[in-house]
């Protein structure tokens, strides 16, 4: 098993990189951030100096190269070019409220998905999965920013019911959270019924059933743990997802976290903000499905036994061919 999550870690390193490359190129074609920064006023002389002095007059992979190793070596994502602050610390100051977000919402997205989805398999060809079949869909039609902007104009304008912006109570917390949940619980849904309908017609299930075992223990210990396994392979995308989808609820709710610190970043050519942000976000999904990974392994005791059967057979010596003996003539 050990083997199985270090080849895991080993391939985060080359995707971490590359991603961190395509970043890099796209930031430097898409614009001089220095005549934005100086503004129109700037003379060329004071242009020049400002980029000699941020280093972009230097060659891209020269500039690449010194990037990744400030990285490496001291953790320094660079200085954002606007707030004359370090990015790194920025990016931790932020980095729990981005978090939180999203394992809120994670959990909000497991326990409607998973709990709709065995609910609906249960009661196959019924009212109660037709009505559950179609919620879902209609949830999985709304496009983030539009659902997000009609809760705030119905249950924060019209209603008053919940604060529109900001973090500063157990209020504040619900809008984007709803939000953030709600969007993959129709996957979720739809992955648990299918998984669910495939194993409870399976024979051990039928067995378990007349030996007399209670229906809710056949359902929650042999069904459900049995029909998990591409509940959490889902669960990796929609996470991977969830955390790149903060971008947009946290600029529509004005929450200070990383994905409204990356939009200001992008609107005004912040290089080393961008960089640093899509770094963090990237590195949180390859945990993400690092710990995915690592949790089908261990719930999948086949992966189990194919790695622990590759380490015994390292381990066996190579039994050498005997030599034939000599005839005496």
């Amino acid at each position: 098993m050990l083997t199985y999550v270090l080849r895991r870690i080993g391939i985060m390193i080359p995707v971490v990189l590359g991603i961190l490359l395509i970043v890099f190129a796209i930031n430097r074609m898409s614009g001089d951030p220095v005549a934005a920064l100086l503004g129109g006023d700037a003379t060329p002389e004071q242009i020049e100096a400002e980029r000699d002095r941020l280093g972009l007059n230097d060659p891209l992979p020269v500039q690449f190269f010194n990037y990744v190793k400030g990285i490496v070596t001291r953790f320094d994502l660079g200085t954002s070019y606007v707030s004359k602050r370090p990015v790194s610390e920025q990016i931790v100051a932020r980095l729990p409220t981005t978090l939180a977000i999203t394992m809120i919402s994670l959990l909000i997205s497991s326990l409607v998905g998973i709990t709709f989805g065995v609910i609906s398999a249960l009661n196959q060809n019924t009212k109660v999965d037709y009505i559950l079949t179609v919620a879902a869909l209609i949830v999985a039609s709304l496009p983030t920013f539009w659902f997000a902007l009609m809760l705030v104009l119905i249950v924060s304008v019209k209603l008053g019911w919940l604060p529109a912006t900001g973090l500063d109570s157990f209020k504040h917390w619900i809008l984007p959270c709803v939000v953030s949940g709600l969007g993959p619980v129709s996957n979720l849904c739809r992955t648990t019924r299918s998984s669910m309908l495939e194993v409870i017609r399976q024979d051990y299930i039928r067995t378990a059933r007349s030996k007399g075992i209670s229906e809710n223990k056949v359902i929650f210990k042999h069904a459900l743990k049995n029909a998990l396994f591409p509940v959490i392979t889902v669960f990796g995308i929609i996470a991977s997802f969830s955390v790149g989808g903060q971008v947009v609820v946290e600029s529509i709710f004005s929450i200070p976290g990383i994905g409204a610190y990356m939009m200001e970043a992008i609107l005004s050519r912040d290089y080393p903000v961008v960089q640093g942000t899509v770094l963090i976000l990237s590195f949180l999904i390859c945990v993400i499905n690092l710990l995915v990974d690592i949790a089908y392994g261990f719930a999948d005791p086949r992966i189990r036994a194919r790695y622990t059967r590759q380490k015994r057979e390292k381990r066996k010596e190579p039994t050498q061919p005997s030599q034939p003996q000599g005839v005496n003539a």
